[in-house]
């Protein structure tokens, strides 16, 4: 008996996110910082006229949350909250920020990407 495929979530934006990720990982390497890989996600979104906000903040969630509280890397086309890393590992706070950020947002999916990795593996966080 076949099992049903599950729907995967946005697959052609979330494709394409990947690409360019794989695309500045060739390129500009592990040892790069956080805000470079940002840079170059910027400009390969622009570039691929996939509309984006870099550094976009949520709206408060809750009476007494500060504003700026929460604020994502990028929000791509007001669909896919992508958070990029450059550290060793990925811990459970990393996860836990992106879960966070899904449910204050209200968004279905969030990328997460680690390019300090020899090998890109970006992970698909779902809401």
């Amino acid at each position: 008996m076949l099992r049903s495929k599950e729907k995967v979530i946005y697959p052609e934006l979330s494709y394409r996110i990947y690409g360019l990720c794989f695309k500045i990982h060739n390129t500009l390497g592990r040892f790069r910082n956080e805000k470079q890989y940002a840079d170059a996600l910027e400009k390969l979104l622009k570039d691929d006229n996939i509309p984006y906000v870099r550094e976009f903040a949520l709206q408060v969630s809750f009476d007494g949350e500060g504003s700026r509280r929460n604020v994502v890397d990028f929000l791509v086309d007001y669909k896919i909250v992508v958070e990029l890393k450059a550290k060793r590992f990925l811990t459970k706070e990393d996860y836990y920020q992106l879960k966070r950020y899904l449910v204050s947002s209200n968004k279905k999916l969030g990328i997460l990407v680690n390019f300090r990795q020899q090998a890109l593996t970006p992970k698909r966080i779902l809401n």
